[in-house]
């Protein structure tokens, strides 16, 4: 199994850009921040979309995961308005996906003039 995490946060300063955690992929330290959970249950891998502030927010969310190996391709996208509380983590969207596959997995926060993505890559049997 290999994951490859990285967040890209987009402001009036620019970009940053840095690496994740095993468990979890995107945690940044702004107002706003998202991460990309995997978990393994089944045969199945579950991939959620997770939004985090320090403050109450509401924004917008696209999810995109894209599988990358194998024969054939799929694309999912979920997407819509978002809200979330100061220190109570918001789930935005979940997919199951197979656990043999490889997967590309985007998802990108917008809210008030702030941009956020996370990028995850899951691949093999967790």
């Amino acid at each position: 199994m290999f994951r490859i995490g990285r967040y890209v946060a987009l402001g009036a300063a620019g970009f940053t850009l840095a690496g994740a955690a095993f468990a979890s992929a995107g945690m940044n330290a702004g107002p706003l921040r998202c991460e990309i959970r995997a978990a393994a249950s089944g045969g199945m891998v579950s991939l959620a979309a997770v939004a985090e502030s320090d403050a109450a927010l509401g924004g917008t969310y696209r999810f995109t995961i894209q599988s990358v190996a194998g024969q054939g391709g799929s694309t999912i996208r979920q997407g819509g308005a978002f809200s979330v509380s100061p220190g109570a983590p918001a789930e935005l969207g979940r997919v199951m996906l197979g656990a043999g596959g490889v997967y590309d997995a985007r998802l990108e926060l917008s809210s008030g003039g702030t941009a956020v993505r996370c990028a995850e890559q899951v691949g093999g049997a967790l």
